[in-house]
């Protein structure tokens, strides 16, 4: 039910990434068009916008590829045939991957609030647009790994039970 529900808001920050990404072209063309063609002013507004875009699309993509388990993972060693030595081989990248996602959540709160007292030069915009980013994707990075710990100890139970 917790995968589900889990697998549910993955769902939900693929398509919010998608729409990210589609609004993203919109200042960047913005910007192309005046640059390149004179057709258009040069607004300067646009690249902060598509920072501040460009900032949620990196870090929606980590969250969603640690939940894939597509991101922080670079096998070594090929995967171990024994059960328990598969399990440490997962748990060993999990509990890495869990113990950063817990230093961008306790240290992005402190990072949010620095972005909170301050604005942006061109929009005004206050600076906790993105920088609320940093502890959202540490939360969840934590739940998505603490999730796929919980996984691998359980196929690592069941096939435990079997062999004996």
């Amino acid at each position: 039910m917790i995968g589900r529900m889990l697998n549910t808001l993955c769902d939900g920050l693929r398509v919010l990434l998608g729409a990210l990404i589609a609004a993203l072209a919109i200042p960047v063309g913005m910007q192309v068009l005046a640059r390149y063609t004179g057709v258009i002013p040069v607004y300067l507004w646009t690249e902060e916008l598509a920072t501040f875009i460009f900032v949620w699309v990196v870090m929606i993509g980590a969250m969603i590829a640690v939940w894939d388990q597509t991101h922080f993972d670079v096998r070594v060693m090929p995967d171990s045939k024994y059960p328990l030595l598969k399990l440490l081989q997962d748990g060993f990248v999990l509990i890495m991957i869990g113990g950063f996602a817990v230093i961008f959540a306790w240290y992005g709160i402190e990072y949010a609030q620095f972005g909170a007292i301050q604005n942006s030069v061109m929009m005004r915009a206050n600076m906790l647009i993105t920088h609320i980013s940093v502890p959202i994707a540490g939360i969840l990075w934590t739940i998505f790994t603490s999730y796929r710990l919980y996984e691998a100890v359980m196929v690592y139970k069941n096939r435990a039970g079997t062999s004996t």
